[in-house]
This record gives structure tokens, C-alpha cells and sequence, in this order.
């Protein structure tokens, strides 16, 4: 007898400690006595969110949450989620209460932070995204499907005809002058087929589809002399840049650019000189004596041909002889 009491007490105390097991197991109550930290994060609304909910990243559980309560300071709901030791949670990192379905529950998503934020520590207040109630879109969607329903009873009877009646009295009042114009482009379109007319010549006539090719030949080749001389140009360039050539020689050249202007100095020394009536030619140029004189004779030369017009060779010379000496 003895023997069975202890048996049963031992079972008892077994199922006990099995029930104690599944349940903290389906509370979340192992996540305690784990390692890991302690993140909080507030919401407006926590959308139903409840004790030992899954908190996830990327799909992944990570953790659980262990507190719900109001913070009256901030008009908000305190979340405080247990992790894992092993979750890459950041302190930037996102939070977001989300549903895994229409009858799903509940639970809240983490993002993952940027790669150079450190990771959170024990007391980490995360950013938080509201989502949409769901609430709030099933009663859109009930409004718009009344909306929608109260539209489909407003197209009946006589409302048709009113929205509808001005436009179908326009059609058959103006019913043989549509069917004319629909005629006549009916014709046009099969002229056109045909290749009659302006714009069914211009569609099918290969006359003007060889014009146009060999216009676009002649372009082509025309753009491969401009490229051929303009290769040619930039040669050029580059050889008087070089110094190659009379004109590269010229630009390049410091002999010759010092030659040019010892020769442009030489040359308006010169022109002060004639300037000021130095020299020959400065004299020639400057003094009124000469002027004067070269007048007098021109002016004497004048007189002694006229009067050579009637004298003889002899007497010619005697004239010559008497008015220049």
C-alpha cells in the first residue's frame, strides 16, 4: 500500500511539473530565465497586442513581449519586448505592430538598423511606425461598399434614362450625317491601303522610300567627310602645337618670334626718324624747302614744253639749256 501511495504522489507530482512546463512554455514564461535584453518601444495603439506575443525580424522569432502598460506622460503604450542574446537588434532599428493575418495574431516586427549604428543595450527605447488599424480599414471598406451599393441603385428606371436619353437622342437624330462621315473614312482608309492620294503615295511608294534612303546615304557619307576633315583639322592643330610646319614654326618658334620683334623695333625706329625729318626720306617727307623747289621745277618744265611745241631739235635744246640755267 505503501508502495502505491508514493507511486501515485510521484505521478501527481510529475503531471504537475509537465502541465507548470507547457504552460509557462506557451506564456512565454522560459524567456526569463534566459539570457538577453530588454528593448521598449511606444505605440499609439497596440492593436490587440498581448503578454508572450512573438516579436520578429525579417520572419525570425527573437523574442517576446513582456510588458504592456500606458505612459500617461506621453499619451502612448509602453511595449517592453524580451530578446535574445543573439538578436542584431540596433539602436536604430524600427518597430511595428503587424498582424500575420485577417483571424492571425498579433505580433511586433523589428527592421534591421543600419550597418554602423551599435547595437542595443538593456533599456533601448526604439522608433516606432504606426500601422493602419484594422478596424478602421474594414470600416472604409464597409463605407465604400455601401457607397458603391447606393450607386448601383441610383443607375435604375428612370435615372438611366435621364443620364443616358440627351445622348441617345443626338445619335438618332444626327444618324445619316454620322453615317456619311463614317463612310467617307471608310473610302479614305481604302485609298490609302490602295496608295491613292498624298498620304497613300507616302506610305507606299518606293520611290520615296529610295529617295529618303539615298537622302540618308548622302548624309552618312557627308558626316564621314566632316569627320575625315575635322580628323584632318585636329591634326593640323596638333602639329602647330608641336611646332611642326611654317605655321607651327612660326608660333613656336623663339628665334623668329624674337627676330619679328627686333625687326618691328628696327622698323618703328625708322618711322620716328622719318617721323621727325631725320634722314633722305625724312627730309624728302618733313621739309617745305624741298616742296617748294620740286614745285618750281615741275612748274618750269611745264613752260619749256609748251614752247617746244613749234621750235626744232636745236632749238629745243637751247630752250632747255636757257630756262634750267
Amino acid at each position: 500500500m505503501k508502495n502505491s501511495l508514493e507511486t501515485r504522489l510521484g505521478l501527481f507530482v510529475a503531471l504537475i511539473v509537465l502541465a507548470a512546463f507547457f504552460i509557462m512554455f506557451i506564456l512565454g514564461g522560459f524567456e526569463r530565465f534566459r539570457g538577453g535584453i530588454r528593448v521598449v518601444a511606444l505605440f499609439k495603439s497596440v492593436q490587440e497586442l498581448k503578454l508572450g506575443d512573438r516579436v520578429k525580424m525579417a520572419g525570425v522569432e527573437i523574442g517576446k513581449v513582456e510588458k504592456i502598460s500606458l505612459d500617461p506622460q506621453q499619451n502612448k503604450v509602453r511595449v517592453t519586448m524580451h530578446l535574445r542574446a543573439e538578436a542584431p537588434v540596433k539602436t536604430d532599428t524600427i518597430a511595428r505592430i503587424q498582424f500575420a493575418g485577417l483571424m492571425g495574431q498579433n505580433f511586433v516586427s523589428l527592421e534591421f538598423g543600419s550597418e554602423k549604428a551599435p547595437l542595443a543595450t538593456e533599456g533601448t527605447q526604439l522608433n516606432s511606425v504606426e500601422q493602419p488599424d484594422l478596424g478602421a480599414i474594414m470600416q472604409k471598406l464597409d463605407n465604400v461598399a455601401s457607397g458603391v451599393e447606393n450607386l448601383t441603385k441610383s443607375f435604375t428606371g428612370d435615372k438611366i434614362d435621364s443620364l443616358f436619353g440627351p445622348l441617345i437622342g443626338f445619335i438618332q437624330d444626327n444618324r445619316e450625317p454620322m453615317t456619311k462621315t463614317i463612310a467617307n473614312l471608310r473610302d479614305t482608309s481604302a485609298q490609302i491601303a490602295s496608295g491613292q492620294g498624298t498620304v497613300g503615295k507616302l506610305i507606299f511608294d518606293d520611290a520615296l522610300y529610295n529617295t529618303a534612303l539615298n537622302t540618308v546615304s548622302n548624309l552618312q557619307s557627308t558626316g564621314d567627310e566632316i569627320k575625315t576633315a575635322l580628323g584632318e583639322a585636329k591634326k593640323i592643330i596638333n602639329d602647330v602645337n608641336a611646332g611642326q610646319g611654317t605655321i607651327g614654326k612660326l608660333v613656336k618658334d623663339e628665334a623668329l618670334y624674337n627676330e619679328t620683334t627686333a625687326s618691328m623695333t628696327n622698323l618703328k625706329e625708322i618711322l620716328q626718324k622719318i617721323n621727325n625729318g631725320q634722314g633722305t626720306i625724312g627730309k624728302l617727307v618733313n621739309e617745305q624747302d624741298f616742296y617748294k623747289n620740286a614745285k618750281l621745277t615741275l612748274q618750269k618744265v611745264d613752260k619749256m614744253t609748251e614752247g617746244l611745241e613749234d621750235q626744232g631739235p636745236l632749238s629745243v635744246l637751247g630752250i632747255l639749256a636757257g630756262n634750267l640755267f
